[in-house]
C-alpha cells in the first residue's frame, strides 16, 4: 500500500453535484492531507469551483465527461447511456485499472451498484454484493448489512455477508474478533424465517476464528450496539435504515418545538445548550454518511445524494479508511478461510462412508 491514497470522485453525482462535492473534498483534505483525487465530470463546472478551493485543485486531476447519470434513471437506462462515458462509470473504472484505490459517488444508488457490478465484478465466491452502513449506537458504532443491494437472501448469502461485515469491522474499528448477529424477530433459535435459522446454524458450526457469532438480535439491538456487525437482507435492512433516519429527524423536530414553546423552555435551553449540541452531533446523519459496497473486486462508497459538504467528506473519510486498512485483502482472506473450513468439514463428515 502506497502512502498516498488515490480516490476517484463522481463529481456530478448527488442532488446538487459539484457544488456539494468539491467543498466536501476540501473538508476531507483537512483530515487526510495524503489523499489525491481523480475528478470525473464537466470540466468547466469543476474548474470554476476549484478556483475557490486551491487545496483541492493542488491535490486533484480533472478528467472531462459529457454524460452524467441522473438520480431518477433506472439502472438499465444508466448502463445503456453511461457505460464507459459517464462520470460515474469512469470513476469506477479507474478503481478496476488500479489508478485509484476507492471510488466515491453521491449518485443514483441503483445505477452505481449496477455499474460497479458490471465493471468490477463480484469476488469469485460471492453471488451477490451487499451495502454496509455505519450505525451509531449507545456503545459507539456498528456495521449493518445489507441495507439495500440484495432483496431477499438465502442462508449462504447471509453467511457471506457476515464474513464480509466482520472483515470490514476489523478494517474500520480495528477489532480482532468482531461479534456478529443475525437480525431476527426474536433471539430464540426456533424463531424467524428458514433462511435466517439456517444461516445461524452454519455460522455456529463453522466456528470461524476471525468472528464471534453472537446469535440472533432484534431491532432494538441495533441502537444498543449489542454486536459489532448486524446481518440482514436488503429489504429489511433498508427499511431499518430509513426508519432510524426518520426517527432521528422526528426527535430533533420534537426537541426544537419543545425548546421554543415557552419562555421557561427557552431559558432552560440556554443553560443546557452544550448538552443539546452534543445530542445533535450524536444524531447528525452526516457523521456516518457513506455505504460500502462489499463483495466487489474494488472499493466503492455510496454517499447520500442529499448530503452537504461535511457529509460528503465523511463518505470520503470512510473510503480512505477502507483503503488504508486493506479492506479487500481482509475480505478475501476471511472468505478463503471460511470456504476452506467448509471444505474441511465436508471432507471430515465424508470419512469412512462407503
Amino acid at each position: 500500500m502506497t502512502s498516498t491514497i488515490t480516490i476517484s470522485i463522481d463529481v456530478m453525482g448527488g442532488d446538487v453535484g459539484a457544488a456539494m462535492v468539491i467543498p466536501g473534498l476540501d473538508v476531507a483534505l483537512t483530515r487526510h492531507p495524503d489523499i489525491r483525487f481523480i475528478l470525473f465530470g464537466d470540466e468547466t463546472i469543476i474548474t470554476e469551483l476549484l478556483g475557490q478551493y486551491p487545496r483541492v485543485l493542488k491535490a486533484s486531476e480533472t478528467r472531462h465527461t459529457d454524460v452524467a447519470i441522473t438520480m431518477d434513471q433506472k439502472p438499465s437506462q444508466a448502463l445503456r447511456k453511461g457505460r464507459r462515458v459517464s462520470s460515474m462509470w469512469r470513476a469506477i473504472d479507474v478503481v478496476k485499472t488500479g489508478e485509484a484505490q476507492v471510488c466515491v459517488s453521491a449518485g443514483n444508488t441503483g445505477a452505481l451498484m449496477a455499474m460497479a457490478r458490471f465493471c468490477l465484478r463480484t469476488m469469485s465466491s460471492i453471488e451477490r454484493p451487499a451495502i454496509a452502513a455505519i450505525w451509531p449506537t449507545l456503545r459507539g458504532e456498528s456495521i449493518v448489512l445489507d441495507v439495500g443491494a440484495t432483496m431477499g437472501a438465502d442462508a449462504q448469502q447471509l453467511v457471506d455477508f457476515a464474513v464480509m461485515g466482520g472483515a470490514m469491522a476489523r478494517a474500520l474499528f480495528e477489532i480482532e474478533k468482531p461479534s456478529i448477529g443475525l437480525l431476527n424477530i426474536g433471539v430464540e433459535e426456533v424463531k424467524g424465517v428458514e433462511e435466517v435459522r439456517e444461516a445461524g446454524s452454519m455460522l455456529r458450526e463453522s466456528d470461524l476464528p476471525m468472528i464471534a457469532y453472537h446469535g440472533f438480535v432484534e431491532g432494538d439491538d441495533l441502537g444498543r450496539g449489542t454486536v459489532d456487525v448486524v446481518v440482514t437482507e436488503g429489504f429489511a435492512g433498508n427499511i431499518a435504515l430509513k426508519t432510524a433516519e426518520g426517527t432521528a429527524r422526528q426527535i430533533a423536530s420534537y426537541l426544537r418545538d419543545a425548546m421554543s414553546r415557552t419562555l421557561l423552555a427557552r431559558i432552560g435551553y440556554f443553560f443546557a445548550r452544550s448538552a443539546f449540541k452534543l445530542l445533535r452531533e450524536k444524531m447528525d446523519p452526516r457523521k456516518v454518511n457513506g455505504g460500502v459496497f462489499l463483495g466487489l473486486n474494488g472499493v466503492v462508497i455510496k454517499s447520500h445524494g442529499g448530503t452537504d459538504a461535511e457529509g460528503f467528506a465523511a463518505a470520503v473519510d470512510l473510503g480512505y479508511n477502507m483503503a488504508k486498512n486493506d479492506l479487500l485483502e481482509k475480505i478475501n482472506m476471511d472468505l478463503t478461510l471460511y470456504h476452506r473450513s467448509r471444505s474441511d468439514s465436508g471432507n471430515a463428515s465424508g470419512e469412512g462412508v462407503s
